[in-house]
């Protein structure tokens, strides 16, 4: 085997291209176009809710906007992203709960569309002892938008499940956020997160739920989130 095509088969990166002249092959040109049009697509693509109700049946949920009134000012005005509207907080049933999860477009519909609905079965199996709020889903939602979400539930701990930044190796990497005492104005050195997890690759649903599950618990015994919560899980390899 090559050596470029080893080092291929440990990273989804573009490395080694081969050439046709002075320019890249036809063939790596096409592809590098089509990972562009697909990150494009994931940023601009709209949630389907009769869809993802259908993932996830039975459970109902709750759906909400952000203050970014469509897609095109989402992108342009991240912080209306953010702000929960006072007729959207007035969706939400506040109550004494644990954890609240959040299931947000953020900026690839594509990737919470695709995931959200089997790793929140996976977390929610794990985390039954707890009490978990109404599920909600927000559109036109940046991940500060559930500190707002979180805090009008009455939830101790807030997870949001959202659709991260496409790039050129996968457009539909799903994100989690895990913010204890959630509430406007949180830092997000207050948080923790579990990225790249999706199908092609990345993290799967099993070990990213095991994650999830581990880092809920810790934060609602040690009542915090952030820098100062470390994993400290069973490593997944030996070593």
């Amino acid at each position: 085997m090559a050596g470029w095509d080893r080092l291929r088969m440990a990273t989804r990166a573009r490395i080694g291209l081969g050439r046709a002249g002075d320019a890249l092959a036809l063939r790596d040109v096409l592809a590098f176009q089509m990972a562009h049009a697909a990150a494009r697509d994931a940023v601009h693509a709209a949630l389907e809710l009769e869809a993802l109700a259908a993932d996830l049946a039975p459970l109902a949920f709750v759906a909400v906007h952000s203050a970014a009134p469509d897609r095109a000012t989402y992108l342009r005005r991240p912080d209306l992203g953010r702000r929960l509207p006072p007729e959207e907080a007035a969706k939400l049933p506040a109550g004494e709960h644990d954890i609240a999860f959040i299931l947000a477009d953020g900026l690839s519909a594509t990737a919470v569309q695709r995931h959200a609905p089997a790793l929140l079965r996976a977390a929610l199996a794990r985390l039954r002892p707890y009490r978990v709020a109404p599920l909600v889903v927000a559109r036109q939602a940046r991940v500060a938008l559930g500190d707002a979400i979180g805090a009008a539930l009455g939830a101790r701990l807030c997870v949001m499940l959202i659709g991260e930044r496409p790039g050129l190796s996968v457009a539909d990497s799903l994100g989690v956020y895990v913010t204890y005492a959630p509430r406007p104005g949180r830092a997000d050195a207050e948080r923790n997160c579990i990225s790249n997890i999706h199908g092609q690759g990345g993290l799967g649903y099993e070990v990213a739920a095991d994650k999830l599950a581990w880092l809920a618990r810790e934060a609602l015994t040690r009542q915090l989130t952030g820098v100062g919560l470390k994993e400290e899980m069973t490593p997944l390899l030996p070593g």
